[in-house]
């Protein structure tokens, strides 16, 4: 999605926009880090719930490793003329034990059911902390749309 508005958005427009894109978009980028072997970035499909964002993996996957071992992550949506990007703390669900709300969100969005692949998944979930959504240098200031997990526009 290329956008050229060079409009200034204030923080409620910022943040319907950002919230709509979470409903609407399937892809996410999920950046983690592990003490001994760095940073890792994964594209992964995730489900926003209108709290939380949930993605899912293999449970054998740097991803979840990573996300066991060092829950804060951050979050990007692929799109570098609309930014968003979230940061919160990942919490790790085998598909056994997730629940049936965000296993059925997850499933119906793509049409897939991790929950009944042979091959073991884990879910992940981020509720975001921090959320910040920009379209060029005129929006930096006021960039900042969630604080500590309250949204402040």
């Amino acid at each position: 999605m290329r956008n050229t508005e060079t409009v200034r958005r204030e923080g409620p427009e910022r943040r319907r926009q950002t919230l709509e894109r979470l409903d609407r978009e399937r892809d996410i980028w999920l950046s983690t880090s592990h003490p001994e072997h760095g940073p890792h970035q994964v594209p992964l499909w995730f489900w926003w719930d209108g709290r939380a964002l949930w993605m899912c993996t293999g449970e054998t996957s740097v991803t979840v490793r990573n996300a066991r071992q060092e829950p804060r992550v951050r979050l990007a949506l692929p799109d570098t003329s609309d930014v968003v990007l979230v940061q919160g703390e990942a919490e790790c669900f085998p598909a056994r034990d997730v629940p049936r709300d965000a296993g059925d969100g997850f499933a119906a969005k793509f049409g897939w059911d991790p929950r009944k692949e042979e091959s073991s998944y884990v879910y992940l979930r981020v509720t975001p902390r921090t959320v910040r959504a920009w379209r060029g240098e005129h929006e930096l200031s006021g960039r900042v749309l969630m604080r500590d997990g309250a949204w402040v526009a």
